[in-house]
C-alpha cells in the first residue's frame, strides 16, 4: 500500500495558479506590474553579482520546491511585462503558461479562467504580492491533503490586523469550521494566505460562479458593470456550507507581508534589505 500511495503522488498532476489581474490601485502609480516590483536580490548562475528578485518570484520559488513544475499566470489586458519578464519559466525552473482574465469581478473569476486546464489537477494557489516565511509551506499543505480526506487545505499565518484578512476558525485536528471575511473585531488569530485543493473544489468554484451569474440574470461571459467583487474567501465560505471538506496547516512562528499596501511595501523592502525577516 505504501508503494501504491507513493506512486499515486508521483503520477498526479500538480499545477500552480497565480492570479495577476489586479489594478494595484493602493500603491499606484507604478512603473511596472505590481507582481514585478523588486524585493531583494538573487544569484544567477554564471553571472557575477546579484540581480533584483521580483515579489512574485518568491511564490513561484516555493511552488517549485513543492514539486510544482507547471503554473498558469492569469493576466488582465496590458500586463504584458509579466510574460515578458518570466518568459517560459526557465528562470524559476517551471513551465509557465499565461491566460487572460475575462470577468473583472474578483479573484475567483480570474482563477476560473484556468478551469479547462486544471479541472483534473491538484491546484497549488498563492497570491503573487504576499510574501510569507516557510520555504516548505506548500510541501506541508500537500502532505496534509494526502493524509486526510480534505478537498482543500489552507495555509494559516498569524495576523495582527484581522480586518485586512480572511480569518479562520478551527475545530479538532485543524479542521476548518468557518472563514470570517475581514472582521472588524475578532478573537481569531490566524488568516489564510495560501491553499491547495483537488478537482472537487475546482468544480465547485466553476459551478458556483456559473450559478451566481445566472442568478444575477447575466450572461456568464459578460457579467454586470455594477456587480460586486467576490473574493476567494467568499467562495471558500460557500464551499464549506456545501460540505466541501477543509483542513488547515498552521505556521504559528512565521510571518507575512502584503506589499499591496504602501506601508507594507516599505516594510518589505526594508526588512529584506537588512535581513530582518518578513514582519506583519
Amino acid at each position: 500500500m505504501a508503494n501504491l500511495s507513493r506512486d499515486k503522488k508521483l503520477s498526479r498532476d500538480i499545477v500552480g495558479l497565480v492570479p495577476a489581474a489586479g489594478q494595484a490601485s493602493r500603491i499606484a502609480p507604478l512603473p511596472c506590474s505590481k507582481e514585478l516590483y523588486p524585493i531583494g536580490f538573487r544569484n544567477v548562475d554564471g553571472v557575477e553579482g546579484l540581480r533584483p528578485k521580483v515579489v512574485s518570484h518568491y511564490l513561484l520559488e516555493k511552488m517549485c520546491l513543492a514539486g510544482v513544475r507547471k503554473a498558469y499566470i492569469i493576466l488582465r489586458q496590458g500586463k504584458w511585462d509579466i510574460p515578458s519578464y518570466f518568459g517560459d519559466g526557465t528562470m524559476v525552473d517551471m513551465n509557465l503558461g499565461y491566460l487572460m482574465m475575462r470577468l473583472p469581478f474578483g479573484t475567483p473569476y480570474t482563477l476560473d479562467q484556468a478551469y479547462s486546464f486544471v479541472r483534473q489537477s491538484v491546484v497549488v494557489f498563492g497570491f503573487p504580492d504576499i510574501l510569507f516565511e516557510s520555504d516548505d509551506a506548500f510541501v506541508k499543505l500537500l502532505d496534509r491533503l494526502d493524509a486526510t480526506e480534505a478537498n482543500v487545505v489552507l495555509g494559516l499565518f498569524p495576523v495582527k490586523s484581522p480586518w485586512t484578512m480572511d480569518m479562520v476558525e478551527l475545530g479538532n485536528h485543524d479542521e476548518v469550521r468557518s472563514i470570517v471575511i475581514k472582521p472588524p473585531t475578532t478573537d481569531l488569530e490566524y488568516g489564510w494566505i495560501i491553499a491547495v485543493w483537488t478537482s472537487v473544489f475546482t468544480e465547485f468554484l466553476h459551478e458556483h460562479l456559473f450559478s451566481l451569474q445566472r442568478r444575477l440574470g447575466r450572461d456568464s461571459t459578460t457579467g454586470s458593470p455594477h456587480q460586486p467583487e467576490l473574493s476567494v474567501g467568499h467562495v471558500f465560505q460557500a464551499a464549506l456550507q456545501d460540505g466541501v471538506r477543509f483542513q488547515a496547516v498552521r505556521f504559528p512562528d512565521r510571518s507575512l507581508v502584503d506589499i499591496g499596501a504602501p506601508q507594507n511595501l516599505e516594510k518589505a523592502v526594508y526588512d529584506l534589505k537588512f535581513r530582518r525577516g518578513l514582519g506583519t
